[in-house]
C-alpha cells in the first residue's frame, strides 16, 4: 500500500461544527486532563492487578476451549474460542502491558513490564504474546510512532493516507469494497507485520545516525506482496519469514496440533490433525476481522480530525488531538469491554497510554465531563457504525476533517509559552 501526498487546504474561516474552537482555552483543558491523569495513576494498585488477572483468565479459558476441541470437528464454537484468545491476548493483555500499564502496580516485574513482556527471545514471545507481528517491532510502530504522531502526516496507521491508492484508483466502487473485505481477513500478516518490522528497521537507522537508502520514502507502507517481489528496501524476504512471521506460522498452525497425530495413530481416530488445521486457519481469518473491527475503526471517519505538524507529548495540543482524532465505542462492563478488546476506551487510552484497563473503565465518564466543560467534541458510537465510516474513508466516498491551520499553529505557540512558564517556575 503506497501513500500519495495529501493536499492541505487553507482554513481562513471556521467551518460548521468548528465554532467551539474560537473560544477554546487549551491551557485550561490541558490542566484538567493532566490532573485527572495524575489522579488515576496514583490510584492504581492491587485492584488493577486483580482485574488484569481476571482478564488473563478469561483469555486463557478461550485458549483451553479452542485447543481441546479443535480436533473433533470444524465448528464455529472452536473457531470463535481460538479467535477470541488471539484477539484478547493482543488487544488487551499485550497492548496494555507493553504500554507500561502495569509497570508500577504489578508485583511481578520480570514479566508484567513493558521492558520484559514478550520481548528478547522467541520463548518470551511464545509465552507472553505470540502473533504475526514481532513484539519489538509493534512496540516501536504503535507505542511510539502512532501514539505520538496521531493523525499527523507521519502517523503510520493513518487510514486515509495508507489507503490513498484505493481512494483514488478509477475502478467500480463494488471492487473497492471487495478489496477492503480482503484486507479485513488478512491485514495482520499482509500489512501490519511487514510494516511494523519496517518501523523497527527505521528506528535502528535513526538510532545509529544512518541515512535512508536513496529514493526511499519512510512513510511508504510495506506489504507482503512487496516483500515477495523484492520491492522492499528495508529487509529481505528470508529475514522477514525467518524472524517475524515464520515462527508463528510454523509453530501455531503446524506444531501446536501435532499431538493430535499421535492420538489419531493410537486411538484410530482419523482427521483430527486436519480438523485442527482448518479450525486454526478459520480462527485466524475471524480474529483478523475482529481486530480490524475494533482497531482500524479507532481513528477513521468523516468526523475525525487530521493535523499537519507534530506537537510535544502531553502538551495542550497533544491532549486535544487525542480526543479529536479518536473515538470510543460501547462500554461499561467487563464482558462488553472484553469483546471490544478494551479498545472501546480509545480516547482515554491515547490521553494516558500507560494506565491499566481498569483505569480506563473508571476514567471514561470523567473525561467526557471535562470535554463537555470545554465544549470539545467527544465521539462515542457503536463499533459497527464506525466500521461503515471507516470503510467510507478507505474507498474514498468520504474524507476526514483537517483541523483549522490557523488554530493548529496558535495552539502550538501556546504550548511553547506554557512550557517556558513551567521552566521559569522551576
Amino acid at each position: 500500500m503506497c501513500r500519495t501526498p495529501s493536499v492541505t487546504t487553507k482554513n481562513a474561516e471556521l467551518k460548521e461544527g468548528d465554532e467551539w474552537i474560537e473560544k477554546f482555552d487549551i491551557n485550561a483543558f490541558a490542566a484538567d486532563i493532566h490532573a485527572l491523569g495524575k489522579k488515576l495513576e496514583a490510584e492504581q494498585g492491587p485492584a488493577d492487578v486483580k482485574h488484569l488477572q481476571r482478564m488473563v483468565l478469561w483469555s486463557n479459558i478461550c485458549a483451553a476451549v479452542g485447543l481441546l476441541t479443535m480436533g473433533r470437528s470444524v465448528n464455529i464454537f472452536t473457531i470463535f474460542a481460538l479467535s477470541t484468545f488471539t484477539f484478547s491476548r493482543w488487544t488487551m493483555i499485550a497492548h496494555h502491558t507493553c504500554h507500561g500499564g502495569y509497570d508500577k502496580c504489578h508485583p511481578d516485574k520480570n514479566r508484567w513490564s513493558r521492558f520484559k513482556f514478550a520481548i528478547g527471545s522467541l520463548w518470551r514471545r511464545m509465552c507472553d504474546w505470540f502473533d504475526w507481528m514481532m513484539p519489538e517491532a509493534w512496540n516501536v510502530e504503535h507505542n511510539n510512532r502512532h501514539h505520538y504522531n496521531l493523525s499527523e502526516i507521519h502517523d503510520p496507521d493513518l487510514v486515509e493516507a495508507n489507503l490513498s491508492f484505493l481512494r483514488q484508483v478509477q475502478i467500480p466502487l463494488f471492487l473497492k469494497y471487495v478489496i477492503v473485505f480482503f484486507f479485513t481477513m488478512t491485514w495482520k500478516w499482509f500489512y501490519y507485520a511487514p510494516n511494523t518490522y519496517k518501523e523497527l528497521k527505521l528506528a535502528k537507522l535513526r538510532r545509529e545516525g544512518k541515512s535512508l537508502p536513496k529514493g526511499v520514502a519512510p512513510e511508504e507502507q510495506i506489504t507482503i506482496d512487496m516483500i515477495l517481489f523484492g520491492k522492499n528496501p528495508f529487509y529481505s524476504a528470508t529475514e522477514f519469514f525467518g524472524v517475524v512471521i515464520g515462527p508463528y506460522l510454523v509453530i501455531h498452525f503446524f506444531v501446536v496440533p501435532l499431538p493430535l497425530l499421535a492420538v489419531e495413530h493410537y486411538l484410530g481416530m482419523e482427521g483430527l490433525y486436519k480438523n485442527a488445521l482448518m479450525n486454526l486457519a478459520l480462527a485466524d481469518v475471524l480474529t483478523n476481522m475482529h481486530a480490524f473491527l475494533a482497531i482500524v475503526t479507532n481513528h477513521a471517519g468523516d468526523d475525525m480530525y487530521r493535523f499537519r505538524d507534530g506537537c510535544r507529548p502531553f502538551s495542550g495540543s497533544f491532549y486535544l488531538r487525542q480526543v479529536l482524532a479518536s473515538v470510543d465505542f460501547s462500554m461499561g462492563t467487563d464482558l462488553v469491554d472484553f469483546m471490544h478488546g478494551w479498545l472501546n476506551y480509545q480516547i482515554e487510552h491515547h490521553l494516558w497510554p500507560n494506565l491499566s484497563m481498569l483505569s480506563y473503565q473508571k476514567s471514561a465518564p470523567l473525561v467526557r465531563a471535562i470535554c463537555q466543560k470545554h465544549n470539545v467534541p467527544y465521539v462515542k458510537e457503536n463499533v459497527f457504525l464506525r466500521l461503515k465510516k471507516t470503510v467510507d474513508i478507505m474507498v474514498g466516498t468520504s474524507s476526514m476533517k483537517w483541523f483549522p491551520e490557523k488554530y493548529e499553529k496558535l495552539y502550538l505557540e501556546k504550548d511553547a509559552m506554557a512550557l517556558e512558564a513551567q521552566k521559569l517556575k522551576k
